[in-house]
Parts: C-alpha cells; sequence; structure tokens
C-alpha cells in the first residue's frame, strides 16, 4: 500500500513538473514574440526561401519567415513582424532577395511609409510580389537561346554565320576608329551629366509643348487636313509641277552664266546701287514728305491748270498770310533753331532775322497783310513800325526815301504856345475827305481756279 502511494506521489509530481514547463515555455514563447504581427504573401515560387529566414525593410531585419505552403500554382509564406515601431503602407510589396547563388534567402518589405494610409493586414497578392531567378533559371535561358540561334533556330541557313563575317569584316582594321568613337561617347555621357538640369529643363519644354499640342489636338488635326489637301493636290499636278522645275533649272542655269559672264559689270553696278540705296537712306525723311505732300502737290497743280487758255491760273490768297514773307522765315528759322549766318552769301539774312529780332519775339506788334489792305482801301497810310530789312537801324517813318509817311499828329487841345512877338498862326483850312480808291476785283477765270498751290482761285 505504501509502494503504491509512493508512486502516485512520483507521478503528480512528475506532472506538475510538466505542466510548469510547458507554461514556461508558452510565456518564454510570448515574451520572445512580442505579440507580432502576422503578413501573408504570395509568390510564384518559394526556391531556398526557408522558414526562420529573415524580413527585412530597407534590409533592416524586422521580422521571420514563420511557414511556406504551397498552394496549387502559387505559395504562401505566412510572416511575423515582431518590431512594433515598424509601419507599412497601403500598397506594400513583397520581394525575395537573393543576395548571391549560395547564401540564404530574405524578404524584403517594400515601400517604406512616409505618410497616408497603412496597411490593413491583408495578404499581398501576386501582382504585389517578386521572386528573383535561379541558376537553373538562368540555365534555362541560356539553353533557349542557344536553341534559337542554333543550327535548328535562326542559323538554319547560315543567317548568324553571315551576320557574324559581315560584322567581322566591317570592324577589322577600325579598331581605332571604335575606341575613339567610345571615348567620345564617354565624353558625351560626362558632358550630358554636366548638363542634366539643361536637359532636364529641354525635356520640361518638349513637355510642355506635346501638352500644347494635345490641348489644340482640333487645331492641329485641321492642320494636318489642310497639310494632306496641299500634299495631294501637288501629287496631281506633279506632271506640271515636275515641268515648271524643270524649266526653273534651265534658266537658272542661263542666270549663272549670265552672272559668270558679267560679273564684273554686276559687281560695278551693285556697287553704284549701294551708293544710291545710301543716299535714299541719307535722304529718307526728304523722301518720306515728298511722298506726303506729293499727291496734294499734284491734285492743286491739276486744279490750278486752265485748259481753255492752256495756263496754270492762280491767286495770292494774301488774306491768308498771319504775317510778311521775311518776318515768317525768321520765325521759321527760330522755330528749327538754326544758327544765323554772319558772313558769306546768306549774311544778309542774318541781319534781317537781328533787324526784326522785336517784331519776331513780339515786342513789336505787326499788323497783318488783311489790316494794311483794309488801311490802304480806307485812304489812309499804314504804319507797321517795322524795322528797316537789310540794314541794322530802325527804319525811319519820316525819311523821305522811305515810302511810308507817318500821319501829322494832332496838335494839342489848346494848341501850342506862340512864341512871345510872332504872328498869330493862320487859321487851318480842313483837308478835303479822303475818297477810297475802288480796288479793281481780278478776272475770275474758269478751270483751275486758286485752289492750288496758294489755295485761291475758282
Amino acid at each position: 500500500m505504501s509502494s503504491w502511494a509512493h508512486d502516485r506521489r512520483q507521478i503528480q509530481f512528475v506532472a506538475l513538473v510538466a505542466v510548469a514547463a510547458v507554461l514556461a515555455a508558452g510565456a518564454i514563447w510570448l515574451i520572445g514574440s512580442g505579440g507580432g504581427r502576422p503578413v501573408t504573401a504570395y509568390f510564384t515560387s518559394s526556391a531556398a526561401l526557408f522558414e526562420d529566414n529573415d524580413v527585412r525593410v530597407l534590409g533592416v531585419p524586422v521580422g521571420k519567415v514563420d511557414r511556406i505552403t504551397p498552394e496549387g500554382d502559387r505559395v504562401r509564406v505566412d510572416m511575423t513582424i515582431t518590431d512594433d515601431d515598424v509601419r507599412l503602407p497601403a500598397d506594400v510589396k513583397a520581394a525575395v532577395i537573393s543576395p548571391s547563388l549560395v547564401t540564404g534567402r530574405y524578404v524584403q518589405l517594400t515601400p517604406v511609409w512616409t505618410g497616408g494610409p497603412e496597411w490593413n493586414g491583408e495578404p499581398i497578392p501576386l501582382e504585389r510580389t517578386a521572386f528573383p531567378l535561379g541558376v537553373d533559371d538562368l540555365t534555362r535561358t541560356a539553353t533557349e537561346l542557344s536553341r534559337a540561334l542554333g543550327p535548328q533556330g535562326a542559323n538554319s541557313q547560315g543567317a548568324l554565320n553571315d551576320a557574324l563575317n559581315v560584322a567581322a569584316q566591317n570592324v577589322d582594321g577600325n579598331g581605332r576608329a571604335l575606341n575613339t568613337t567610345i571615348r567620345n561617347l564617354g565624353g558625351l555621357s560626362a558632358t550630358l551629366n554636366g548638363s542634366s538640369e539643361d536637359l532636364f529643363g529641354t525635356v520640361t519644354e518638349l513637355q510642355k509643348f506635346v501638352a500644347t499640342l494635345r490641348e489644340n489636338d482640333p487645331g492641329v488635326r485641321e492642320l494636318n487636313g489642310k497639310l494632306a489637301d496641299v500634299t495631294g493636290f501637288l501629287a496631281g499636278q506633279r506632271g506640271e509641277l515636275g515641268g515648271a522645275l524643270h524649266e526653273l533649272s534651265f534658266a537658272l542655269g542661263e542666270v549663272a552664266a549670265f552672272v559668270k559672264d558679267n560679273r564684273a559689270t554686276l559687281k560695278s553696278n551693285v556697287d553704284k546701287l549701294a551708293s544710291v540705296s545710301q543716299e535714299v537712306v541719307d535722304h529718307q525723311r526728304a523722301l518720306a514728305e515728298v511722298a506726303d505732300t506729293g499727291p496734294a502737290a499734284l491734285s492743286n497743280l491739276t486744279n490750278i491748270y486752265n485748259g481753255s487758255s492752256q495756263t496754270l491760273d492762280t491767286r495770292a490768297n494774301i488774306n491768308e498770310l498771319a504775317m510778311p514773307a521775311p518776318v515768317l522765315l525768321c520765325k521759321i528759322l527760330q522755330a528749327k533753331q538754326v544758327p544765323l549766318p554772319t558772313e558769306g552769301p546768306d549774311a544778309p539774312i542774318g541781319t534781317m532775322c537781328n533787324g526784326l529780332a522785336d517784331v519776331v519775339n513780339g515786342a513789336v506788334p505787326m499788323p497783318t497783310p488783311q489790316e494794311i489792305i483794309n488801311q490802304l482801301q480806307q485812304g489812309g497810310t499804314p504804319n507797321p513800325a517795322m524795322p528797316q530789312l537789310m540794314h541794322g537801324s530802325p527804319l525811319s517813318l519820316t525819311d523821305p526815301g522811305s515810302q511810308l509817311q507817318a500821319p501829322a499828329s494832332p496838335p494839342p487841345a489848346g494848341g501850342p504856345a506862340p512864341a512871345p512877338g510872332a504872328a498869330p498862326p493862320p487859321a487851318a483850312t480842313p483837308a478835303p475827305e479822303a475818297t477810297p480808291t475802288p480796288v479793281p476785283e481780278p478776272e475770275e477765270r474758269g478751270g483751275g481756279g486758286l485752289f492750288g498751290l496758294f489755295g485761291g482761285g475758282s
């Protein structure tokens, strides 16, 4: 009886130890796993990928591969991410990376999460996974390529041999040139690398140009249609166009022969034409003024022509003259800021304008021709108070040599005081009232009139 009790206590002790060991192992596993996040991805193959391989992000291990399960034409890989700080984007991808042909592979999760929606725990489909080629794949690809280029493939008629022979003949003796070409290509690559900003700027502008064409697609299509119409028209008239070009070739040949035979004469004419052109450029303002006023002058010339007498009939419209011709000339010179001549044949003009300085500047009032004509018609004597034109001194109004006499000033109201002992002056006899002399009207003529150069006539 005691033996049985002893065995029972041993069994209970062993069971208790086993339960404690299981609990300890479970606790250790839970603590070691940290809770982890499961990740499932589907691949086309799992060659050289094993359980307990690393799961990495940017090459840093963040988890382990738990289980690999074949499912038809794909392989399911269950992984666990043990790093709680790792966050995955919603479009996370998985790729099996093979650092070399002999080392183990690992699963790389990409891209790195930088913001936005996060992965919701759904399995990663085949469309977002990648698996590297193995040695068997490379061998199989090389075998297929050699078979395609072999006697049963592209070289069945010796085409590959012919291509290699032609290439060898072309390269033979051109090694130095090929070397130079490769070096120049290297320099070109370096230049492009140094001008990357300009290159990208060019590509950007081309992109804008293409975008503009896309936005104006109807207009571009219409332009292409019109170009097609023009091309079709030229194609329909290609016979006549060819004949015209053929004749033009003969004409150009004759022109070339003429130029060759008369080269010296043509050179002389071109040199003279250059001088003529320079003269035209130097006087372009005058020519422009002639071009502007020429039509009006010709129209005036037509208006003053008298067809019945075959004469040019004009009448001076003095009323349109605001000032005498000398004053007008001096004002024009003053407005143009032309220095007055003091020597030479034009010296009298300077003397005249200096004498008329007060009149030109407006200090001395100048009667208009209309006022002078009115005074003459009324029998009076005009008093223009105009300095002498051709001499520096003022024109004396009482000079006997002058045709302009100043009117007698009326005596004072009380009369001049008689000198002591002098006889009283005789009574003044009133002068007869002057009768205005009628001015004869000019003879009217038909035809031209004075609408021409001076603006009068009929």
